[in-house]
């Protein structure tokens, strides 16, 4: 279900909350030509390998991610951001610590 939160200023790290062993995930925007996503992953939670027809940008708003792009490992942490590419298999893992992020997909011809 995405939220109405036009014109409220919002801080993104606490519009989402950890829960144990678990991932949560809270859609802020869903349109025709992408969605905007927020995610809680507990340590030790992740999603497997997987790839997507469009773009995607991920923002990391607390923590640090372990994202693997074609098989390379990558850390990501707080404030920064990674874009994984359409059709490129990717992967995303809270290895060291629990960590929020913002998920942007933006779909293309």
């Amino acid at each position: 279900m995405s939220m109405d939160i036009k014109g409220t200023p919002i801080n993104v790290e606490d519009m989402i909350q950890y829960q144990k062993d678990s991932v949560v995930s809270m859609e802020i925007i869903k349109k025709e030509l992408g969605t905007v996503t927020l995610f809680a992953f507990d340590q030790g939670q992740g999603l497997s390998e997987h790839s997507a027809p469009f773009d995607a940008m991920v923002q990391i708003v607390d923590g640090e991610a372990e994202i693997t792009l074609a098989g390379e490992p990558h850390t990501v942490k707080k404030g920064e951001m990674i874009i994984m590419p359409a059709n490129v298999p990717h992967a995303l893992q809270a290895v060291n610590m629990p960590y929020k992020m913002v998920l942007t997909m933006i779909k293309s011809d």
